[in-house]
Parts: C-alpha cells; structure tokens; sequence
C-alpha cells in the first residue's frame, strides 16, 4: 500500500502531537513528536546546569550536544514514550521549567542541524507522521501531506491549563497564556527556520473542532492523496 509523509506544523498546545498520533494509530504508521526532541535537549541542558531562568551557556551545551541521546519507545498501548540518555522522561519535559525555556534551545542552530538530520533518518521509508514547528518548510519539504495548526491563544492556553492540572500541577492562568504568547513571538521569529505556514500546506484552525471532527477531516485529506 502507498505511504505518505505527513508533516504537521503549528503553533504550541493546538494539539498537533494528539492529531499526530491518531493518524498515526490509524494509519499504522510511524509517529515522531519533534517538539518533544527539543525539549529533551532543554531537560539536558537544565540537569547538566547549562541553562536557567537567569543564564544559558551555549557554548557548553553546544559542545556536549552528542551525548544527548533521544529514543522513541512503545510501552504498551503508548508509542511514544521518551527515553534521554536511557531515561524516561515523558512528563518530565512537559513541565513549565523546560517550557519556559524551550524555545531558546530550539533557537540554536546546531542544535536544529542536529535533531534534523535525526528526523529526516527517520522519514527515509516514509510512512511517517512528525509534528513541530519547520516540518513541512525544514525537514520534509516535499511531505505529500502538510498541514499547519492553530487556534485562538485563549483556547490553547486552556487547554495547556488543563493538562498540566490534571498532572497536579500548580499553575497560573496568566502565566500558562504568557508562556504560549512569548513562544509564538519566539518561534515565528527566530533566524533559524522560523515557524511559518508552508506555501502548500493546509490550515487547520482547530479552535471550534472537537477532536474527531478534527480528525475526520484530516483522514479525508489523506485518503485523496493515497488514492491519487
């Protein structure tokens, strides 16, 4: 059977890594979270003391960037849970202290040449479904199927709210909506590979979509394209 490249790009909490892995699932196909690459390399760059709220030596963590090890792993029902340097982290990289400073890491361009070159390895049989920030502009330009999200930030901050108490959290409103305001500024305007919504790409404005409408629609893209 054709297989596809799926590449799905977005701003933070429009759900691109949950649409990612029920086409995924659907699919059978192999699903890669890229933003959870980077913010593996930011919990490294934290527990080995190269970066904080008040500093961040670029030079060490650009030096040390091959023994960063990133493995996606399937553990039961879950594809995607996240081994660095052989050690489960999977929530760990969702909390607000590599959030915070997740996106100054994304901004070094050794770093991104870096955790590229791992993605496009990953893509070689295609059959692959990865979400970010430059995966149909950067990674996988000619992806048959590229997408890019959004939603109000209201209604991502609300959603990113939600899932961090239901972890046990303790968050702040105001600061959960100022972290996803301040990493869209950041993103969309960094040097290296900004996020931008490839010229091909499909907008997917998920604010009034619930999750199987969302997905619904996204499966009619795709079995256009697989039966073209």
């Amino acid at each position: 059977m054709k297989k596809i490249i799926i590449a799905i790009d977005g701003h933070s909490s429009t759900g691109k890594s949950t649409l990612a892995k029920q086409l995924a699932e659907a699919l059978d196909y192999i699903y890669v979270d890229s933003g959870a690459m980077y913010r593996a390399v930011t919990l490294y760059a934290l527990e080995q003391g190269f970066i904080s709220d008040k500093k961040f030596d670029t030079d060490a963590l650009i030096s040390n960037i091959e023994n960063v090890n990133i493995e996606f792993k399937k553990e039961g029902n879950n594809p995607t849970v996240l081994f660095l340097n052989n050690k489960e982290v999977s929530s760990k990289i969702r909390g607000m202290e590599v959030s915070n400073l997740v996106s100054k890491v994304a901004a070094l361009p050794l770093v991104r040449q870096c955790l590229v070159k791992e993605q496009r390895k990953m893509g070689q049989h295609k059959g692959i479904v990865m979400d970010g920030r430059d995966i149909g502009t950067v990674v996988f330009p000619d992806a048959a199927l590229k997408i890019f999200m959004t939603a109000s930030a209201q209604t991502r901050t609300q959603r990113r709210f939600d899932e961090l108490t239901a972890k046990g959290e303790q968050v702040d409103f105001d600061e959960v909506y100022e972290n996803i305001t301040s990493r869209d500024h950041k993103d969309s305007t960094r040097a290296d590979s900004p996020l931008t919504q490839a010229k091909d790409a499909r907008v997917l404005d998920n604010s009034q979509l619930t999750q199987n409408e969302q997905f619904d629609l996204v499966m009619e893209w795709v079995n256009t394209i697989l039966e073209q």
